[in-house]
Order: C-alpha cells, then structure tokens, then sequence
C-alpha cells in the first residue's frame, strides 16, 4: 500500500490523490498525497470527484507504463464521476452531477484517482438521472466500451433473432458487462472465459453456454470454419479474434476492443468476401463527444444489466494500490470501483 504525505505550495485547497512519480533513478513510486489544487491542468470545468474506476490501463499507468504515461508526476484514473465545482462553459453549472472516461484523462492528463479534476468542456457527460455516481463508475471504461459493441451490432442488424453472440474475456469490466446488457436485450450470449470456477457467476449475468478458452484455439490453416456467431464483442484480439471471425455467419458483425492474446490477426479475407463478416473496432477513448449521452441514456435504461449494482467491488483511494496488483496478476473478477470522496 502507497505512504501517505502532504504537500502544500500556495494556499489553495488541497486535493487527495494517487500520485505516481519516477525519481531520479527511473524507479516509479506511488503514494497517497494531499497537492495544492492549483496545480491541476488548464480546463473548462473543475469536478469533486466522487468515485472512480480501476481498468486495465490505470493498473499500468500506476506503474509507470511508457505505452500509456509520458510525464510525471502522475494521477491515474480513466474514469472519474462527481459534482461540478466550477465551469467555465456555459453547459455546466456548479452543483451539476457529471462523469467523464476516456479522452486523454489519467493518460496524458491527470485522471480520476484525486479528489478534483480539471478537463475540458466536451470531456464531460450530464450524469443520467437514473444512475448514481457510484453505478456510473461501475459501468465506467469498461461499460462504455461494451456498450459501444452492443451499438455496432444492433448497427449491423445483428439483433437477438439472428443468433448467438459470443463475448470473450468474459470475467473483464467489458465482458462482463458486455453479457449484462445483451442479456438485458434478449440475446442468447456464449461467454469465453478461462476461470471455470466464475461459471455461476456468468450464468447469473446472464450468458447462456460458457466455453474454455480452448475453443477458440484452431490452429487457423482453414481460411473459414463451421458458421455459428451472429455477432461478437471480444476483448482479447490474437488468434482467437481470428477463429471467431472465421466462424461468423454471413452478414455478421464482431467488434474488437482488446489485444491481451496478441495484436495480430491471422486472417484471410474470405470471411468478408464470402460471408460479407465485418470487422469492427472500438476507439473508446476517442469517441465523439456527440455520441456519448445517448450511449448512457442506453446503459442508464433499456440496457442496465440487471446485477449492475452486485458488479461493483468498492474499494477506498488508500486501497488502490493493492487492486492494482490484483488486476495485473489476473485475480479480479468484474468491476473495482474507487471511492474517492
């Protein structure tokens, strides 16, 4: 677990923080700090964070991966939800209830594991009236990026009539939720996963078969295999990417959002000349800030899983350190969620 200190430079009110720094050495530290809030980035609207996420990526920008933190000092923390301090922009008042994920928060910019952000005016969503602070960071990233999937397949008529869906990764914050929310919809959702001992948990989230990650392992010399996938929401990329394409049926459609069984794909472009399969990826991050409000109307409604609440394990700031190491070894199962204030 991080130390915890205090550092106070010019009066101004201090924010608590996750704070990741490289000293001198290039060794990366983290601690629990108390920062002057006039150092937080130029932005239109300054936020009291009420809670916030623990993702993948935040596991690796608190330990200093160069892939995804250039600067320090460092906060991580993709995803943040809380309360409008100040706003310079006429779309946000004080008192107002937001979030914000993705765009370049805890990446480039310090992120959500501090009592205050401050971002830019089109980084920030009204949080729906449906959903507390809390269950916005639930869904956080990861909810988001599913239900990104979950739009691109209903785009491509992939509706439940069609067929089965298979989600990969299926005990990650986007499988997971990937599964709430087709379940939700009425879809017939076949979960990969390579925990056996999680099956109850995916058959109450509502995934109909679960496969070991064996299934997805053909050795690829077939340029297609058996037809069986409407569609597809994976979240690991490599080989089995390539097997799922190759055995979705005509006018399918697989999204792709993860690389963690490799960033090639070993595919030949029958699958899209013969069955006419499209392949779709999902930038989250970057998602056009004109298409996010009607993405949470979605999540916040006609899509909430029905075990949304019993995903969150929460988890106080002085505890992060320790999810962090239990997420990179594998060992969590659904959603962290991070309470900050």
């Amino acid at each position: 677990m991080p130390s915890t200190t205090t550092c106070y430079t010019s009066g101004m009110p201090a924010m608590r923080c996750y704070w990741v720094e490289r000293e001198a050495s290039g060794a990366i530290t983290s601690r629990i700090a108390d920062r002057d809030s006039s150092e937080l980035p130029p932005g239109d609207v300054t936020i009291r964070v009420e809670y916030s996420s623990l993702n993948y990526k935040d596991a690796l920008a608190a330990t200093g991966h160069p892939g995804v933190v250039r600067n320090f000092p460092h906060i991580p923390g993709i995803d943040a939800a809380g309360t409008v301090l100040e706003s310079n922009s006429s779309k946000f008042a004080p008192g107002q209830q937001v979030l914000v994920t993705g765009y370049q928060l805890g990446s480039e910019r310090w992120g959500g594991w501090s009592e205050q952000i401050r971002v830019p005016a089109e980084w920030v969503v009204p949080l729906p009236k449906e959903l507390t602070t809390k269950q916005a960071m639930t869904y956080g990233t990861a909810g988001f990026t599913a239900a990104q999937g979950v739009d691109l397949l209903q785009r491509h008529q992939v509706t439940p009539d069609k067929g089965e869906v298979i989600v990969t990764g299926a005990t990650g914050g986007v499988g997971c939720l990937a599964i709430g929310m087709l379940a939700r919809l009425g879809y017939r959702v076949v979960a990969v996963s390579g925990k056996p001992e999680a099956e109850p948990f995916l058959k109450e989230l509502g995934a109909t078969e679960i496969l070991p990650r064996a299934a997805l392992a053909d050795d690829g010399k077939k340029p297609l295999l058996a037809a069986r996938w409407a569609g597809a929401i994976d979240t690991i990329g490599g080989a089995p990417l390539a097997n799922i394409v190759r055995s979705t049926q005509r006018r399918g459609c697989v999204t792709c959002c993860g690389m963690l069984a490799g960033a090639e794909i070993p595919l030949s472009v029958f699958p899209f000349i013969l069955r006419g399969v499209t392949l779709a990826g999902i930038d989250s991050a970057e998602c056009p800030t004109e298409n996010r409000p009607a993405l949470w109307k979605h999540m916040a409604d006609d899509w909430r899983p029905a075990m949304l609440d019993q995903l969150a394990n929460v988890v106080e700031l002085d505890e992060v350190g320790d999810a962090v190491q239990r997420i990179l070894r594998g060992e969590i199962i659904g959603r962290t969620v991070v309470r900050v204030n």
